[in-house]
């Protein structure tokens, strides 16, 4: 499975950590960055990567910033993008389960780097239920 990870400064730390850990764990992974700690603006990152899920090349994405608002909010301007931010592993499940979330967006100031591997994985390893959920899903993109 192609993942595209990436953030701002914030997220920095833990998306190396992400990238070791899902790399290690059989996904193929590519950094979207910042590709240093240095103060940098997540729209720069957040919209690429939401390209790059949205055409198809990328399964997921995994966008990590401080509170995972921002990030959020860049990739769910793109009409194919689902972002679900998550805190805790139930809400990663949920937002595949009943959302078919294709991006998910952490806040790396409210979760430690082991929660953040777990929620990720979590994540990529659920399926999307369909069904009912699907006709919500259907209305979420709006033009």
């Amino acid at each position: 499975m192609k993942v595209a990870i990436g953030g701002d400064h914030a997220g920095f730390e833990y998306k190396a950590e992400l990238i070791k850990y899902l790399s290690a764990n059989e996904f193929e992974v590519k950094d979207f960055g910042p590709y240093s700690a240095e103060s940098c603006d997540y729209p720069d990152f957040a919209h690429p990567l939401a390209i790059a899920v949205e055409k198809g090349e990328y399964t997921f994405g995994i966008l990590i910033c401080g509170s995972a608002n921002g990030v959020a909010m860049a990739a769910n301007k793109h009409q194919g993008i689902r972002a679900a931010i998550v805190w805790k592993k139930e809400l990663a499940e949920l937002a595949r389960q009943h959302n078919d979330a294709n991006v998910i967006c952490l806040p790396a100031r409210f979760i430690s780097t082991d929660e953040a591997k777990e929620f990720a994985l979590t994540f990529l390893k659920t399926a999307f239920e369909g069904g009912r959920h699907q006709r919500r899903v259907d209305k979420i993109a709006f033009s």
